[in-house]
């Protein structure tokens, strides 16, 4: 018994882990089926719910907004997180190195609720002083991107540490300018880490409220509020079905972006090896 239970123990600590973290998506999957209000008994399959959500105006103009807010989001995050991870990771002493590699990971330990705070008392007094600009989108955009950003820099640093620097010096012992070794060799070879940055930015707004709740202006609520809304409220089955439906789309995005990358390192792979094999028989034709 105790050879079963030391030999098993690693696996039942697994599934209870994701038991834990999973059953509750798997509970409100099920129940965004059902055919009435009820939250603790299954009563029947209906589709009456989704029918709801196409007619919910608040849920439709959240999740259009919520969708072009994550997308501005991804693109400004993980443009700006490139530049702050190649200037912290190429250069490595420089004016204010200390100080700007501390702004850049403060988002990552600060709660989202002193920036959010903190950034609606920088659009107030913006706001009053110049008049611009208004809290809706455009502030949220710029609060998201700034959390974005963070966690962008921590994903596309550690690639940018773990890339052959020869391959940049020997493009630039071929004559190449910096703005283009930047462009065509380091750009290439730490664009999966790119684009990771931008899908986890993506998601990071996505689902965000608090710092939404801070930043948004009057009738301008993202999906996750509108949802935290609803909730406030009472038990609504709309909310089961929306939330499903997200799961459903990030679960077929995580899915895609696995399979194209394990396609694109194994492409790799075989071009590494099949430049390797042919180094090899050039040096053998000429021995």
């Amino acid at each position: 018994m105790k050879a079963f239970l030391e030999k098993h123990f690693g696996k039942f600590w697994l599934a209870v882990v994701y038991g834990f973290l999973y059953l509750p998506l798997l509970f409100m999957i099920v129940f965004s089926f059902n055919s009435t209000r009820q939250d603790a008994r299954f009563t029947g399959f209906s589709l009456r719910w989704y029918e709801a959500l196409t007619r919910d105006t608040k849920i439709v103009e959240g999740f259009w907004l919520s969708l072009k807010v994550a997308a501005i989001t991804g693109v400004l995050s993980a443009t700006l997180a490139t530049f702050a991870a190649f200037v912290l990771v190429r250069y490595r002493r420089f004016l204010g190195r200390t100080v700007f590699s501390g702004m850049v990971n403060a988002p990552l330990v600060m709660p989202e609720v002193v920036i959010g705070l903190s950034l609606l008392l920088l659009a107030v007094g913006a706001q009053n002083a110049f008049g611009w600009p208004q809290r809706g989108m455009l502030t949220i955009i710029l609060g998201h991107t700034l959390l974005g950003m963070a966690y962008g820099v921590v994903v596309i640093q550690s690639r940018l540490q773990e890339m052959n620097r020869s391959l940049e010096e020997a493009a630039m012992d071929l004559g190449a300018k910096p703005y283009q070794v930047f462009f065509l060799v380091t750009l290439p070879n730490v664009f999966q880490a790119i684009l990771a940055a931008f899908l986890l930015a993506f998601t990071l707004s996505f689902d965000d409220v608090v710092i939404a709740e801070f930043l948004s202006g009057p009738g301008v609520n993202t999906l996750p509020q509108v949802i935290f809304g609803y909730a406030r409220r009472g038990i609504n089955p709309t909310i089961y079905a929306a939330a499903t439906l997200l799961i459903t789309t990030v679960t077929i995005v995580i899915v895609a972006y696995a399979v194209w990358v394990a396609r694109a390192t194994r492409k790799r792979e075989r071009e590494i090896a099949a430049a390797a094999r042919a180094e090899v028989a050039a040096l053998s034709g000429v021995k």
